[in-house]
């Protein structure tokens, strides 16, 4: 069996949310009877916000892990290494997150700069097996590399025998 050259870097997300999902109910300082995730809010003297952590496999690729003291924002960056990665990518990520509500923890929208995020809360962590939810995001990251990897190749396939029937009308 071949070895996964993702693996060592889904390793690392795994550990590193393994340790930033230690996470607690925490109501608003600001406003009673609230309690917002405090890694969205982003005041500026909020210091319940710890440093945020970068796992990059290569310049293209990379997550970024934003803890609080009751929230963790994850960010993916996808590899997209041409245009046709980018349109379906694109494609891919909006038919994603059209669905978010179902998700639970996927972002509408993911920060400047990265292609998906999740924000998963305390409540979620009450609610779900922590161990479970590593586990789907991990294997999430992997299915949607897997994924797109195929959709380029299934394209390629399409494109090859388009441009066959084409020549040969030609000739």
């Amino acid at each position: 069996m071949a070895a996964n050259p993702l693996q060592p870097y889904l390793n690392a997300i795994r550990r590193t949310l393994e340790a930033a999902l230690c996470i607690r109910n925490f109501p608003s300082e600001d406003v009673e009877r609230h309690n917002k995730p405090e890694i969205e809010v982003q005041d500026s003297t909020n210091n319940l916000i710890g440093k945020p952590l970068i796992i990059s496999r290569s310049p293209l690729e990379r997550t970024l892990i934003e803890s609080s003291i009751n929230s963790v924002r994850i960010s993916v960056k996808i590899k997209q290494v041409d245009d046709v990665d980018a349109v379906i990518t694109k494609m891919y990520m909006r038919f994603l997150t059209q669905r978010a509500d179902q998700f639970r923890i996927l972002r509408r929208k993911p920060i400047e700069g990265y292609t998906i995020s999740f924000l998963i809360t305390s409540i979620h962590c009450e609610e779900m097996i922590l161990s479970k939810l590593i586990d789907w995001i991990i294997q999430f990251m992997y299915d949607i590399d897997k994924e797109l990897s195929d959709m380029k190749i299934t394209l390629s396939k399409r494109a090859r025998v388009v441009a066959e029937e084409y020549m040969k009308q030609l000739l």
